[in-house]
């Protein structure tokens, strides 16, 4: 399941992370990439694979490893069938990421928009400070357009190869 290695991008964002550059991801991807790629401060609003529970007796699978083991996961307690976030729980936001999330961009100084075209924005962009600088990597126009001081109209890749 996980054939795909964390992009460029994603590995130039954890060394920013580990730089003290970088204090947190905000993602609406469950795919873990950033957590692949090492970053520790990610909140995956829309949940993740690494968010997992069974569906009979409840207990949490919080690891994405078990979505690549070539069979449906399931519960080493009752034998029922494990569930990622985005499935148990109907179509919703993981509420532990989303407060991260706002707690976050509540204090951001400069707020970098990689490659999102602003589905679930109002969720946490909205508890951003007014005085914020905001940056736009995307090749395509979004809903964050009118928002950034800069909009960069190229691939997150092709813009961390000429600045790290």
């Amino acid at each position: 399941m996980f054939a795909n290695e964390p992009s460029f991008a994603h590995k130039a964002l954890r060394s920013l992370e580990i730089n003290g550059l970088l204090q947190g991801i905000i993602t609406t991807n469950v795919d873990c990439m950033h957590t692949i790629a090492g970053s520790e401060n990610v909140a995956e609003i829309q949940g993740s694979l690494q968010i997992n529970r069974c569906t009979k007796c409840g207990k949490h699978f919080d690891d994405y490893h078990i979505w690549n083991q070539g069979t449906v996961p399931r519960c080493d307690e009752c034998g029922d069938v494990i569930w990622t976030f985005p499935f148990y729980s109907g179509v919703g936001l993981h509420e532990e990421s989303l407060k991260k999330a706002q707690d976050w961009i509540s204090k951001a100084e400069l707020i970098l928009i990689i490659g999102a075209n602003g589905s679930y924005g109002n969720a946490y962009f909205n508890y951003r400070k007014r005085s914020a600088k905001i940056i736009q990597i995307n090749p395509g126009e979004t809903n964050f357009d009118s928002y950034a001081s800069m909009n960069i109209r190229a691939g997150a890749d092709e813009v961390f190869r000429l600045i790290v």
